[in-house]
Order: C-alpha cells, then sequence, then structure tokens
C-alpha cells in the first residue's frame, strides 16, 4: 500500500475550489482505487494536509496524470495554493488499536 502526503499553504480558496476538490475525490475513488482520503487544516487556515491511501504505485500515476486532476493541479499553482509538497510513500507496516 502507498500513501500520498500533500501539504500546502493555502491562497485563495474559492467556490469553485470546494466543487473541485469534491469532485477529484470522487474521481479518485470512482476510477483510480483510492482506499482513503483524510484531510485536515491546521493553524486557521495556515497549512493544510490531505493523505490519500493507494493499492499500488501505478494506481498514483495514472491519477497524478487524469486531464481533470491535471487542470485541477494547473489551477491550484495559479490560485489555491501559495506552495505545497507532495511526498509518495510506500507503507511497509501498518498497526492498529480497536477498543
Amino acid at each position: 500500500m502507498y500513501a500520498v502526503i500533500f501539504r500546502a499553504k493555502p491562497g485563495i480558496q474559492d467556490s469553485e475550489y470546494g466543487r473541485t476538490v469534491t469532485r477529484m475525490r470522487e474521481l479518485a475513488f470512482e476510477k483510480y482505487g483510492c482506499l482513503d482520503f483524510i484531510s485536515a487544516t491546521e493553524g486557521e487556515g495556515e497549512q493544510e494536509v490531505t493523505i490519500s491511501y493507494w493499492p499500488n504505485a501505478q494506481a498514483i500515476s495514472a491519477w497524478k496524470s487524469d486531464a481533470e486532476h491535471t487542470l485541477a493541479q494547473e489551477t491550484g499553482r495559479a490560485k489555491w495554493y501559495d506552495s505545497y509538497i507532495v511526498q509518495v510513500v510506500e507503507i511497509k507496516r501498518e498497526y492498529k488499536f480497536n477498543s
């Protein structure tokens, strides 16, 4: 299993941003096999962190090159984010606790 960690400093996040985030999430699950997708904002919107989980590296590559996702990335760089970093990691081990 793999994870993609997206950490960003938000810029202008308008209503188009909200619609695009919803669509990208749907696309990731429905077309590319995303296993989970978690987002959080920290410090009154100063940092956004999104972690998505994927079955393999090929699914991540296909997702990254999707035409809709590519357009969202371009708009993100132009308007929605001041900066961001993307990290792709392979999960070697996982531990759980359930009470």
